[in-house]
């Protein structure tokens, strides 16, 4: 990678963690703290603390609680995640300590979906970067990376944890609506994650594959292979056409298709990720 290219990685990476711990803060300050609400992971960890001891604030414990993580993402991930991590730690911690925001929705059902749609995307937003936000994203690369623990199960286990504790501590009528929200937030969060990485991938039997491979590589400047097909009941060799597309380009593949084979076998899946060649690539940390 060039000079140029780097820097550009650099600023666009810290552009991302910038927006989404701005989005993040907003929603914790503008929403979550007026109702007492408590999002999942360690910044609903912070909250809790903050409401329980009324020292500090929720960002300043967001901060100390990450600094054994980031000495663990220095040790076990690279330097590169560490000084990523710590300008979004830092920067969501700054955000959280400045703004003073009310939406003034008083509405404890309408306040969580709020808050937690708003957390969700600032959250997505920090993980579209080769960095994160700081918080359980650190010890859940870790555990996927070096033991292949998904990441899903440990923020269930641990948000399980944390809200097993809320409930003992809390009304219930809170206590449902920071686990709507948390909902809502892992919701959003999806979202923003899969907003540019969903592709189609598109299986097409017919008789003409080659005109379809034709139409698919000149008019829609797009790559296809051929696959080895039998069919169970007949026993007949065909060969099958499989692309891989987008939403924008999927009615215009279709079309293609059928205006070539009236009679042919169209069928598409949906894949979060595709990684390689023209697609994206890999996400190092």
């Amino acid at each position: 990678m060039s000079t140029k290219q780097s820097i550009r990685s650099i600023l666009w990476n810290l552009l991302l963690l910038t927006l989404g711990s701005l989005v993040f803060a907003i929603g914790a300050e503008a929403i979550l703290v007026h109702h007492k609400f408590i999002i999942g992971g360690l910044f609903g960890t912070g909250l809790l603390i903050f409401y329980k001891s009324n020292l500090f604030s929720p960002g300043i414990w967001y901060f100390l609680l990450n600094i054994p993580l980031l000495i663990a993402g220095w040790i076990f991930l690279s330097k590169r995640f560490f000084f990523y991590s710590l300008y979004g730690v830092c920067m969501l911690s700054f955000f959280s300590e400045i703004l003073t925001l009310n939406f003034a929705i008083n509405n404890q059902l309408y306040a969580a979906v709020a808050g937690g749609a708003i957390c969700g995307v600032g959250a997505g937003i920090n993980l579209r970067s080769r960095g994160s936000g700081g918080g359980l994203d650190i010890i859940a690369i870790i555990l996927h990376q070096k033991f292949n623990f998904g990441v899903g199960k440990f923020y269930m286990l641990f948000n399980a944890v944390l809200f097993t504790f809320v409930f003992s501590q809390y009304q219930p009528d809170i206590v449902i609506a920071s686990i709507i929200l948390t909902f809502i937030s892992s919701i959003s969060l999806e979202h923003v994650l899969a907003l540019f990485n969903q592709r189609k991938i598109v299986y097409i039997l017919s008789d003409n594959h080659i005109e379809i491979v034709d139409a698919i590589s000149q008019d829609l400047h797009q790559g296809a292979t051929l696959l080895e097909a039998t069919g169970t009941h007949t026993g007949k060799h065909m060969k099958m056409v499989m692309t891989i597309t987008n939403n924008l380009q999927l009615k215009r593949l279709e079309e293609k298709v059928f205006d070539i084979d009236p009679q042919a076998l169209f069928v598409v899946e949906n894949s979060f990720n595709v990684i390689g060649s023209n697609f994206g690539k890999r996400k190092i940390y």
